[in-house]
């Protein structure tokens, strides 16, 4: 049989064989790690049987594991039994989800709920919400593209509104001297801004600094902010949670709109229901009335359909079987309350053992502030993780949540041997 003559090798194109040597991503620098996940891989690294990790903000039980509600359990039960579908939500999100979301920030006899004039989507947690907002603003916001945060603030906060096109910029919160807010110094920057200018508050456990404004405070800020028409967008990431009563979390929020405030409102259920990979969250606007209701509603669809078209399920639909039915909300409070009262219960004592070991400082900001962060100073971290197997951030934001009756003495004393400077 004759023989099939093979073609040639071709040679290879010079742009082929250069590949290796010169990538079209040639100069795209390394970006900086993320804090917290590096505090997660170093505490993962440590093979100390004493290492604690108190960076990632999530709840733990007094035994350090991760918790799931009961109430989240059983809500579960309850969807799996009907057998639901798994379709595509509406680009707004779970209904029945979103308008309970609204009840539980506003509450259920506000003025703007009871004449159908809030605009509310679903969004993908907090940040999600956040995002929306800062896009959603970019666009339709009338009169600047600027948008003012606590100094300091949650770290996400400005690369989520610098990446929706705002530019961001600070005021005063937080005196190093004092571990308290600088109210003062806030209320002078407010009444600074240019009127009409965007600002963000925290609407209750500070993250990073755990200061919040008293019922008070809040109303005096609510009249400055009206004084100077400024639009307050509200970050409320911990109702519930923070203090264990709803109602005295949204103080701020419902305050400023029973003022008057037209308010926009980012809400997150990864921490009052542990829910937090499953990405539930809400943002919304009040409206003038119903009719402008469905207009910022068409626009907030015609922003999220691009970002990702349609919202997660399960999630939803676990908060709205909790927060719809009464017996398993009467739960959920309970077991809210209990998760903040265990924080508040570490907090004192943790206070109790830093003094009783004469630990140099004042220590009383650790039971005044709320919700779950509280902080140490860059080096005093530094030294924790290297002597102590103890990991947190570095600009000394803790977990509170991380410390349980097993590790709660031996971190007072390393905190107190590393302010001491005995580490």
């Amino acid at each position: 049989m004759q023989a099939i003559a093979r073609p040639l090798a071709r040679a290879a194109p010079k742009q082929i064989r250069c590949a290796a040597a010169l990538s079209t991503w040639s100069a795209v620098p390394a970006g900086p790690p993320d804090p917290i996940l590096g505090v997660s891989e170093a505490f993962k690294a440590d093979q100390d049987s004493k290492k604690i990790n108190l960076g990632v903000g999530a709840y733990r039980d007094g035994n350090g594991k991760p918790y799931v509600l009961s109430s989240v359990k059983k809500a579960e039960e309850y969807l799996s039994a009907a057998n639901p579908d798994k379709e595509y939500l509406p680009i707004s999100g779970l209904p029945e989800f979103t308008k309970a979301a609204a009840k539980l920030a506003y509450g259920g006899d506000s003025a703007p709920l009871s004449a159908n004039s809030v605009a509310v989507v679903q969004s993908i947690s907090g940040t999600g919400a956040l995002r929306i907002g800062g896009a959603f603003f970019q666009r339709f916001f009338p009169h600047a593209k600027t948008i003012y945060i606590p100094n300091p603030s949650w770290g996400n906060h400005t690369s989520v509104f610098r990446d929706s096109g705002l530019e961001v910029k600070q005021y005063r919160y937080f005196d190093k001297k004092t571990v308290g807010l600088d109210f003062e110094g806030m209320k002078a920057d407010l009444k600074s801004m240019p009127a009409n200018s965007l600002v963000l508050l925290h609407a209750c456990a500070h993250n990073p600094t755990g200061v919040d404004p008293t019922p008070e405070q809040w109303v005096e800020l609510s009249d400055i902010v009206a004084e100077k028409s400024l639009f307050p967008f509200f970050d409320m990431a911990y109702q519930g949670f923070a203090s264990g009563d709803f109602t005295r979390d949204a103080f701020g929020v419902r305050h400023f709109v029973s003022a008057g405030h037209q308010v926009a409102l980012s809400q997150s259920f990864a921490k009052n229901m542990g829910l937090y990979g499953e990405r539930v969250g809400a943002f919304s606007l009040v409206a003038a009335d119903e009719e402008e209701k469905k207009r910022l509603e068409s626009q907030l669809k015609i922003v999220i359909r691009p970002m990702y078209s349609n919202p997660p399920l399960h999630g939803a639909r676990i908060a709205s079987t909790i927060l719809n039915n009464a017996e398993l909300y009467k739960e959920w409070e309970g077991e809210v309350k209990g998760m903040a009262d265990r924080i508040i219960s570490m907090r004192e004592r943790l206070y109790d053992n830093l003094v009783s070991l004469n630990t140099p400082g004042q220590w009383g900001h650790i039971k005044s502030q709320i919700g779950i962060f509280t902080g140490l100073t860059t080096p005093q971290t530094k030294v924790l993780a290297e002597k102590a197997h103890i990991y947190m951030t570095a600009d000394g934001r803790i977990s509170m949540a991380g410390l349980n009756s097993h590790n709660i003495d031996y971190f007072s004393e390393s905190v107190s041997k590393a302010v001491k400077g005995e580490l």
